[in-house]
């Protein structure tokens, strides 16, 4: 099951980086009059799942978790669904680079942490290390460390030019 796992828990990265390498791709993929991100937002759900069930293959469940687990987890979520609450599914899944503008935000946690929803993320992981074996967690977060250092390598600010 061991390398089952793997594969599922990076098989997302796969599909995000030929995104932000080649969004024109994906756009044209998504025909006229269909939302890339919105579309992508859909394949992510569904890739997201297999990446707990790959999780879920590999751990071991026992109650109570311990005391760490809560506070990382929690304020990981919390990263998550502010930045989603924030840029919305347009922001989150790539609108920009299929063209779109989106808004510059500024409120918390952006502007107080780099990539807070990686770092969301990788929180919330950690936290389960309680039931899952190091390795898939590392796998994991050296996922979303690969895709931060992708994102990094263009301005932010900097808007797409329309794709759409």
């Amino acid at each position: 099951m061991g390398i089952l796992a793997c594969i599922g828990v990076l098989l997302p990265f796969s599909f995000y980086y030929w995104l932000w390498t080649y969004p024109q791709k994906w756009v044209d993929l998504c025909g006229q009059g269909r939302d890339p991100s919105k579309l992508m937002a859909q394949v992510s759900h569904l890739l997201k799942l297999l990446q707990f069930l790959s999780l879920f293959s590999v751990s071991t469940l026992s109650w109570p978790p311990p005391l760490y687990f809560w506070p990382l987890f929690f304020f990981g979520q919390f990263l998550n669904f502010r930045v989603y609450q924030l840029l919305g599914e347009l922001g989150t899944y790539y609108g920009v680079r299929f063209g779109r503008s989106i808004p510059w935000v500024t409120e918390f946690p952006f502007g107080y942490i780099k990539d807070p929803q990686y770092v969301g993320s990788i929180m919330s992981l950690l936290a389960c290390l309680h039931w899952v074996p190091f390795q898939y967690i590392l796998l994991w977060i050296l996922g979303y460390v690969f895709m931060m250092g992708l994102e990094s390598k263009e301005d932010p600010a900097t808007r797409a030019k329309p794709l759409l």
